[in-house]
């Protein structure tokens, strides 16, 4: 028998729901041991946590994704057939898909966009009330996303993919009425996605060959065969929904300039300081909680044999507060990444590995040039006041946020426009 720590409750599934991000970090300190034993759903799982966790996690083809999401955030965030699914040459085959997405022009192309929908979205903020920054950058994402991807949208179409999208994501973490919306709305999306697939497939809408659109709805398997449309589907909107989530970094993004308060003039004139506040803001504020894995073949590791089929969480919010990586982890440091590290191991808000192998977010570096341009728009573009409100982030909650999603009040534009600059931490 193994000798890891086992948490002493029957069952943990209410413990998580309590304490959200924090569950699996609480206990490493607590065991002091960076792996230990609980049930979830009455199912025996193992908990691991730290760099060295995260490299055995992402070891090549060690651990499958398929059946290791309980079925509502399953549902919620990826659904079946899609490339979080899939293992070995198939995923493979399906994840160079995505990448094909992310070279630097396609990023760079998204970044201005993006840009574009915020600077003519401002006017639309600059009433009487407070507007919440993640509800109103939602849309310029979806809005940005959209045209990138080849999708064409009324104004009204983008209010309802908006609200679609933004449901998905938010209720991916919880049981009860936020998941139960988000997967209604998550169907209506999907039946809008394989009707666009399939028009396009017929030739009645017309999509340049290098958007997203065209490139997953003509994309064939190694057999040749292109996807079903739902499959299809599926993975389109494996574009549009975590592009859009970017939204919430955006929020923490403002969040941090009014509570951290770097320096708003470097961030404008110095790329490296701008990069690492942005990669900090990674690190420091919740994303995803943990990711879930089933073993695929027999190990040992930290004296624990894991046999085939267990069920293993990677504790990626712990791991980003792990003060055996980071000094003074708990403490939010915009220069921290000026003089830090970054392995494929320790700063894994997206998870870890490698992109091309792995099953790290293919869209990490679209992330962080949209982050980059949204600091730019928040300090250089905008004049903007923090009304009074509660700050406070409630880590039980998944996904986490300020209770009204960081308010801000008199919004303005500033009179000269930033402009993007090319990152050299970008690809290619």
């Amino acid at each position: 028998m193994s000798d890891i720590p086992k948490d002493s409750a029957l069952d943990s599934t209410l413990a998580i729901l309590s304490d959200g991000y924090e569950f699996i970090q609480k206990r490493r300190r607590r065991y002091e041991s960076d792996i230990f034993r609980i049930r979830l759903m009455l199912k025996p799982t193992v908990c691991i946590g730290g760099e060295e966790a995260a490299e055995v996690f992402y070891k090549p083809e060690r651990f499958t994704r398929k059946g290791a999401l309980p079925k509502p955030i399953l549902w919620s965030l990826q659904d079946e057939g899609s490339v979080a699914v899939l293992d070995a040459a198939e995923h493979h085959r399906r994840k160079q898909m995505f990448m094909s997405m992310m070279t630097p022009g396609s990023i760079g192309g998204l970044s201005e966009l993006f840009t574009d929908a915020w600077r003519e979205a401002i006017p639309g903020w600059s009433g009487d009330k407070p507007v919440s920054l993640l509800g109103s950058i939602n849309r310029v994402i979806c809005k940005a996303v959209c045209t990138w991807s080849g999708v064409n949208l009324s104004e009204n179409e983008l209010d309802k993919r908006t609200s679609e999208l933004a449901a998905m994501i938010d209720g991916a973490g919880t049981a009860g009425p936020r998941n139960w919306r988000g997967l209604w709305l998550r169907r209506r999306t999907e039946k809008w996605a394989r009707a666009l697939i399939r028009q396009v497939r017929r030739g009645g809408v017309e999509v340049a060959p290098n958007r997203p659109l065209s490139i997953i709805a003509f994309h064939e398997d190694a057999q040749g065969d292109q996807l079903s449309e739902e499959v299809a589907a599926v993975e389109l909107l494996n574009i549009l929904r975590p592009t859009v989530a970017i939204g919430r970094y955006v929020m923490f993004a403002g969040h941090a300039l009014h509570v951290h308060e770097p320096d708003r003039k470097r961030l404008l004139e110095d790329d490296d300081y701008l990069t690492s506040f942005v990669q900090e803001v990674r690190r420091y504020y919740p994303f995803f909680p943990f990711a879930g894995g089933l073993v695929r073949e027999p190990f040992k590791w930290r004296s624990h044999e894991f046999r085939k089929g267990d069920l293993v969480l990677l504790d990626l919010y712990g791991t980003n507060r792990d003060e055996a990586i980071w000094k003074n982890a708990d403490q939010f440091n915009a220069a921290r990444f000026l003089e830090a590290d970054i392995t494929p191991f320790n700063l894994i808000p997206q998870g870890g590995g490698t992109f091309d192998i792995n099953h790290r977010c293919a869209g990490e570096w679209l992330t962080i040039e949209m982050l980059k341009q949204a600091v730019r728009m928040l300090v250089g573009e905008m004049a903007y006041k923090v009304p009074e409100q509660d700050l406070a982030i409630d880590l039980s909650r998944m996904p986490a946020q300020p209770p009204e999603g960081f308010l801000i009040s008199d919004v303005k534009r500033s009179a000269r426009p930033v402009m993007r600059k090319k990152s050299e931490n970008t690809p290619g």
